[in-house]
């Protein structure tokens, strides 16, 4: 199993990340750190700690969310992956409730953050599920080999909004199942990445995002989890 993230900065947020995989799980692992920062100071502090279980791929320069994530899902030698946000810290198991619920072969990503969509593919809201239209990307565990089936994520999101969204729906294309696991030990810090970016900035980069995602997938109402559908 790969425990994966794509750090884009902000050295004690990884640092965070990285101490809570390595002392919160059980699971045989190995922790896959893609530096898409373009910070030597980051490359520098990653140099300086190999361990045993972790690795870490230097993108120079800097690509954009989806390629940079791809990356990791190449290079990755688990079966399966838990692609986490760089602000996401466990604070118990959370990656065993993860495999479990992969053990069903009906169901083709997990994490604990779901979202539906709100009548139409345009608005998005967070859903409990457990049946989802999509798992959010703070914490999502997957098949590498759906991921590389499915052509993983789009490169051309090269700002993160809506890229996991996107990609949920590449994995549930012919009817995958995706499933919130509930009350998973784990806490969403600050996400510096929208925080960074100007607030005029950021809705553009989203609208943008949103568009392309309905370029793709516009007439997939079938991928739509209905309200009324009772949990499989």
């Amino acid at each position: 199993m790969t425990l994966l993230t794509v750090v884009h900065g902000w050295k004690p947020d990884a640092e965070r990340w990285l101490l809570s995989v390595f002392t919160r799980s059980t699971a045989d692992f190995e922790a896959l750190i893609v530096d898409n920062s373009g910070d030597e100071g980051i490359a520098s502090w990653l140099d300086n700690r190999a361990a045993e279980r972790l690795r870490v791929i230097r993108l120079d320069p800097p690509l954009g969310f989806g390629a940079a994530v791809n990356a990791g899902i190449e290079a990755a030698a688990g079966e399966v992956c838990v692609l986490f946000d760089q602000s996401l810290e466990l604070k118990g198991d959370a990656v065993t409730p993860l495999l479990t619920a992969l053990d069903d072969r009906s169901v083709v990503v997990a994490g604990p953050f779901g979202v539906r969509a709100k009548g139409t593919l345009k608005e998005f809201e967070e859903s409990a599920g457990p049946d989802v239209d999509a798992i959010e990307g703070y914490c999502m565990a997957f098949r590498r080999a759906d991921a590389l089936a499915a052509g993983g994520f789009d490169p051309k999101f090269r700002f993160y909004r809506i890229a996991d969204i996107e990609f949920s729906f590449r994995l549930r294309d012919h009817r995958g199942r995706a499933l919130v696991v509930p009350d998973l030990p784990v806490v969403k810090h600050e996400h510096r990445l929208w925080e960074a970016t100007e607030p005029d900035e950021r809705d553009r980069l989203s609208r943008r995002n949103l568009y392309r995602f309905l370029d793709r997938w516009r007439d997939r109402t079938d991928l739509m989890v209905g309200e009324s559908q009772p949990p499989q």
